[in-house]
């Protein structure tokens, strides 16, 4: 029986380190492919024109020393529909999300993208989110940065809150809408060493 146990717990071990290695390899080649290209500080996300609930997401994303801006950082973005669905495929044998796109911030530190809020399987009580990774210029190294949240979100528990003003963390959007209607939020990012290198 022990056997059996322990051959089960290796397989498991197994294919979790293979799940999490290829997530990684898809995640650093989304990026590195994407730099490749002619790049503004400004993305819009397919759907976005037919979407009832448009965001616009803006910020500046800044040196570790939290003053300076960073220029020149792609920052990578990924989100599900409003159903919660992220619907990828494969285009050239690489995995395509519907819903993505890369921003490379100005000489101010500026990004933004034109996007929508996401759903999420409510059943699955997971908050609404937007995926976020981050390359600088001087490395070939990707960051994954904490997902940006909704204020408004019902899942976002008094806990969650708790635990995410406890690390400091800014990823909490408050909307507003503009004049236009649109929804706006906004985030700030700070280049350091607690962002996980991948």
């Amino acid at each position: 029986m022990k056997i059996i146990t322990l051959v089960i717990a290796l397989a498991v071990s197994a294919l979790s380190f293979a799940q999490q290695s290829a997530k990684n390899q898809r995640q650093q080649s989304v990026v590195y492919d994407i730099t490749k290209k002619n790049m503004s500080n400004v993305d819009t996300i397919p759907g976005f024109q037919s979407r009832k609930e448009k965001l616009k997401i803006t910020g500046i994303i800044y040196e570790s020393d939290g003053v300076t801006p960073a220029k020149n950082v792609v920052l990578y973005i990924y989100q599900a529909d409003e159903e919660g669905e992220y619907h990828a495929t494969k285009v050239n044998g690489k995995r395509v999300l519907r819903h993505e796109g890369w921003a490379r911030t100005n000489d101010e530190g500026r990004y933004m993208f034109y996007t929508f809020v996401p759903g999420t399987d409510w059943s699955s009580k997971s908050m609404k989110q937007i995926h976020g990774m981050i390359k600088e210029p001087s490395t070939d190294k990707t960051y994954s940065i904490n997902q940006f949240v909704f204020d408004d979100d019902p899942m976002l528990t008094k806990s969650c809150r708790k635990k995410i003003a406890k690390y400091g963390l800014n990823n909490i959007l408050k909307l507003e809408r503009d004049a236009e209607g649109m929804l706006v939020g906004t985030r700030d990012i700070v280049l350091s060493d607690e962002i996980r290198h991948l």
